[in-house]
């Protein structure tokens, strides 16, 4: 199966740093046995130089490992790069698919996201070393002590059948867990931004016993995984004093000679402290791994559930290559929408030509933000065929020369003035204060101090349902494009507003092709044509 988000490489970094500390532990095994071979020679001079160099080890180890800690940060940060580069496009398509929660997909671009930190930063860099670094120590440990080594290698395999077993269960167990936490997220996230409704309905007992059902579950998953970790913790820390231990009496019993069987070696004080110095460092990395075991459970989990967030959603239009002054007009034939849950709505058949406006009328529910937005690719459109002038164009594949005003303007943190030139990014600032003016927001920049660079929060705080509509409306205008698609324009704007605004989609209309969903008389009386859905 194709990965939507394949795991991202994290760079040979922090990998490097362990080795390194590998290497140190093995400088100071090394300095601590001759630091002992010269104080039993009597040469007190050369076992304090030993010992300085003993004391140095420790020191630039200590570094190295503060080291290994950035380094991860900054991996982690690059593999998560990675993955919202590749997670946010996918995200977007959501708008396309319904029944989708809010809440849910923002847990995955920001929780789950967010729990890859230690995933990338600290396991992965671990699971490497620990790979690794036990080799290169028993490695060094066979030049003091081969028996010793084998002695570190055997234990090792028991170690890691204990660990694969216990892999298993925490894998279910976390995958578990997180599913739990995504969808206490998306609950909490999609109840609050209904608590109006919830408080006018009275709704507050339901919900929270909702919520509290959410949060009991995740508390159950997760009590479930740490008993898994603690499993692992458990069988690592048993095999880690049973090598530690079995080299000690090995190296103890070769020095006394009270060996009962012959060995191909004999050892010194020294080399058999270096064996033993050693020991508990063969086991340091998995160890670390260990306790780093949890991040890997919660950041394949996450991963899993991000991969599944992204699944089955619809593909993004073909971007189509359209010239502006090929867009004669708009043409919908025999258009059906469909939803997940069976419902359709059409089929619809519509032209509108540039120089015409369009006035779509009907009842509430009969389709028309439906059809709208299926033109610029925000309902599914299950059979029938687009054309913008000649051309046969998926829904959405053809936006750039479409200006879009719907009846929930989104608003970003800014400035009014950065809100409108969303549609144009670099416009200059008289052509943003001219297209406010064109849309009626002459009074709102009159009444602030501030003018268009008042400061607004994407809930639109301050600001009247129709100062947003209006921004809207601004932002389409200044995106200047052949073809007009408005939503209910005119909904929640007073009389003498709506009748200048009316006034001047009349004049945008002379020059392009203007499609308007509304329940407004005074609109459809002005538009060249109105055509009626039921």
């Amino acid at each position: 199966m194709d990965h939507i988000l394949p795991k991202p490489g994290i760079g040979p970094g922090p990998l490097s740093w362990w080795i390194l500390d590998a290497f140190l532990a093995a400088l100071f095994a090394f300095a601590l046995a001759a630091t002992l071979h010269f104080l039993l020679a009597g040469t007190s001079y050369l076992s304090l130089v030993w010992a300085g160099l003993m004391a140095a080890t420790a020191g630039v180890r200590a570094l190295v490992q503060a080291q290994v800690e950035d380094s991860g940060i900054a991996a982690a940060g690059r593999a998560k790069a990675v993955v919202r580069g590749r997670l946010f496009p996918v995200l977007l398509r959501a708008r396309r698919a319904p029944g989708r929660q809010l809440g849910e997909d923002v847990a995955a671009a920001v929780d789950q996201v967010g729990a890859l930190t230690a995933y990338f930063g600290r396991f992965e860099p671990l699971r490497r070393a620990a790979m690794i670094s036990p080799l290169l120590i028993a490695a060094m440990v066979v030049f003091a002590s081969p028996v010793s080594a084998a002695i570190l290698v055997a234990t090792l395999l028991p170690f890691g059948l204990g660990m694969a077993l216990a892999g298993g269960a925490a894998r279910r167990a976390a995958d578990a867990q997180v599913s739990a936490l995504g969808r206490l997220s998306g609950l909490f996230v999609d109840r609050v931004r209904s608590l109006p409704i919830i408080l006018a309905f009275a709704a507050e007992d339901r919900v929270a016993r909702q919520v509290d059902t959410a949060v009991q579950e995740v508390a159950d998953r997760t009590y479930g995984v740490l008993r898994i970790a603690f499993l692992s913790s458990g069988t690592l820390e048993f095999f880690s004093a049973l090598s530690v231990a079995l080299v000690a009496v090995y190296c103890g019993f070769q020095l006394l000679g009270l060996l009962p069987f012959a060995v191909p070696e004999h050892l010194d004080l020294p080399r058999a402290f270096f064996a033993l110095a050693l020991a508990p460092e063969f086991y340091l990395p998995l160890r670390r791994l260990a306790a780093a075991y949890h991040d890997k459970q919660l950041g394949e989990a996450a991963l899993a559930a991000i991969e599944s967030r992204c699944a089955g959603l619809p593909a993004e239009p073909v971007i189509a290559i359209v010239d502006p002054r090929d867009a004669h007009g708009l043409a919908i034939e025999q258009a059906v929408i469909g939803y997940e849950d069976g419902t359709t709505i059409g089929p619809f058949s519509l032209t509108v030509d540039r120089g015409e406006m369009v006035a779509l009328t009907g009842p509430t529910g009969s389709g028309k933000s439906s059809l709208l937005g299926m033109i610029v690719g925000l309902a599914p459109l299950v059979s029938g065929r687009l054309f913008l002038g000649s051309a046969n164009i998926q829904p959405g594949a053809f936006n750039q020369v479409i200006a879009w005003a719907g009846q929930q303007v989104m608003l970003l943190p800014g400035t009014i003035a950065d809100n409108i030139a969303l549609a144009w990014p670099d416009a200059p600032r008289d052509r943003i204060s001219a297209a406010a003016l064109r849309a009626g927001l002459g009074p709102l920049i009159a009444s602030r101090t501030e003018g268009l660079d008042t400061l607004v929060d994407p809930r639109g705080s301050g600001l009247s349902g129709g100062e947003r509509r209006r921004i809207g409306i601004a932002r389409a205008l200044l995106a200047d494009r052949p073809v007009f698609v408005l939503d209910e324009p005119t909904a929640d704007l007073e009389r003498d507003t709506a009748d200048a605004l009316i006034a001047m989609l009349k004049a945008v209309a002379v020059e392009r092709a203007v499609i308007v969903a509304t329940h407004d008389t005074v609109l459809i009386a002005a538009a060249d044509r109105e055509v009626a859905i039921r």
